[in-house]
């Protein structure tokens, strides 16, 4: 295996209000919302009166796991 980097993601995420966060990711023309739902928000306290319930991280990350 070669120590050689080859390939360096180039994102940024931004906060924008409680969990929600805007992530900006190569290849992708518009940025993806990320925040929390069901259970998650429940264990964090977040009321989805407030904060409208959005994917998670590990929604995203066990997708492209399953891929």
């Amino acid at each position: 295996m070669s120590d050689q980097v080859v390939y360096t993601s180039e994102s940024r995420i931004e906060r924008i209000k409680g969990p929600l966060r805007r992530a900006y990711l190569p290849q992708v023309k518009e940025p993806v919302l990320f925040g929390v739902h069901s259970e998650i928000a429940a264990h964090y306290g977040v009321d989805p009166n407030v904060h409208a319930p959005q994917a998670t991280t590990l929604d995203y990350v066990v997708a492209a796991a399953a891929g």
